[in-house]
């Protein structure tokens, strides 16, 4: 499914450099390194600040906490994404809500999100959208609901580094987003970290003081934060990362080419999985970073078993929505709740897809789905 090494073959040196020039300044909590992280990762954003921290998951918590959304407020998701979208919502002591989504890019509906805040009694603090598999939510939709109903934008933007909607790059497109570079995303580190960003400096400057105890200065603590500053090794990491991370989204967009014309040639398309594979839809708005190259699959658990036999990876993202989860049961939410959703979690499968594959791997993956069917 991902083959770390492969990477690691060709910026070996760049890293180890990197890690000894910070084990040599003896400064392993931000610092300068982090410092230049941040602005080199907010101008490939093209936004103005960038605030490093420990996980994705922080940065959702982190931009809310910084948008002062908590306790009584409600914000509005999508219950197909990773549990840190709602886990954040709720560790940020606000409610969540969910809206279901768009059948053809699994992003957060604009129209379900239009028609849950035509319902819900009182005042909505804020919409997240997920940048799902590393394409935009339709941010032009939102934006305009944003203005309407007065709520504030939070992107997450977990996987989607480098992706744009019309022409905006992610991480710019509303009052703050969330970035994770857990080891798997398109920018990754070597261990758990994450970033926010935003275009305001107020918004900056509160998440700086509330990832370091609330600290604005040292040991005197303005309000309750938390310990989640981005370590310096990870920024230096990430730091040379940075400079390969637009070649390989191109590329993860060339081998998304490359398996729709194979997945084509095999016969194996259809417009709906009662007639075969569904490919990904690509919004002509957006500029898709393929986190992940997720198809609709008939018989899915089938066919991923058959792969597995044939030593080819594959991941469901993800098998079970968030509002089934036996941990969110509070929520009130019921199967049958959000049914596009729940399709989804029964279909979706993840095929290999990251810089270093090789094409003839892409084909035998196809070779294997077409002998499948």
């Amino acid at each position: 499914m991902l083959d770390f090494s492969r990477e690691f073959a060709v910026i070996r040196e760049e890293v180890m450099a990197a890690i000894t020039e910070v084990c040599e300044s003896q400064r392993f909590i931000l610092g300068p390194e982090v410092a230049r992280f941040e602005q080199a990762a907010a101008a490939a954003c093209e936004v103005e600040f960038a605030a490093g921290c420990a996980s994705g998951t922080d940065a959702l918590w982190l931009a809310m906490a910084a948008l002062e959304i908590g306790p009584g407020d409600t914000v509005i998701t999508s219950p197909f994404s990773f549990f840190a979208t709602v886990s954040s919502i709720l560790r940020a002591g606000a409610t969540p809500l969910l809206a279901d989504i768009d059948e053809r890019t699994f992003n957060l509906s604009p129209q379900a999100v239009a028609e849950l805040l035509g319902k819900v009694s009182g005042k909505v603090a804020a919409v997240m959208p997920v940048h799902l598999y590393g394409q935009c939510a339709d941010m032009g939709e939102f934006t305009t609901l944003a203005t309407k109903h007065g709520f504030r934008l939070i992107e997450d933007a977990a996987q989607a580094f480098g992706a744009r909607w019309n022409g905006v790059a992610a991480g710019g497109l509303g009052d703050a987003a969330a970035f994770s570079f857990y080891p798997t995303k398109n920018l990754s580190a070597f261990g758990d970290a994450g970033m926010m960003t935003t275009r305001d400096a107020h918004t900056d400057e509160r998440a700086r003081m509330l990832r370091a105890h609330g600290m604005r200065q040292r040991y005197f603590h303005d309000e309750v934060g938390w310990n989640s500053r981005l370590d310096t090794l990870q920024a230096a990491i990430l730091k040379v990362k940075l400079q390969r991370v637009a070649a390989g989204n191109q590329r993860r967009r060339e081998l998304a080419t490359l398996y729709d014309q194979r997945l084509h040639s095999a016969g194996l398309i259809g417009s709906s999985t009662a007639e075969g594979v569904v490919l990904p839809f690509i919004d002509p708005r957006a500029e898709h970073v393929f986190h992940q190259y997720v198809i609709r699959a008939p018989r899915r658990d089938e066919l991923r078993a058959f792969l597995t036999e044939n030593k080819i990876g594959t991941e469901v993202y993800y098998p079970l929505p968030l509002h089934l989860q036996e941990s969110l049961k509070s929520l009130g939410y019921k199967r049958g709740d959000f049914p596009i959703s729940e399709r989804a979690a029964d279909e979706v499968l993840a095929l290999p897809i990251y810089p270093e594959l090789r094409e003839d791997e892409v084909e035998t993956v196809v070779e294997a789905i077409r002998r499948f069917y």
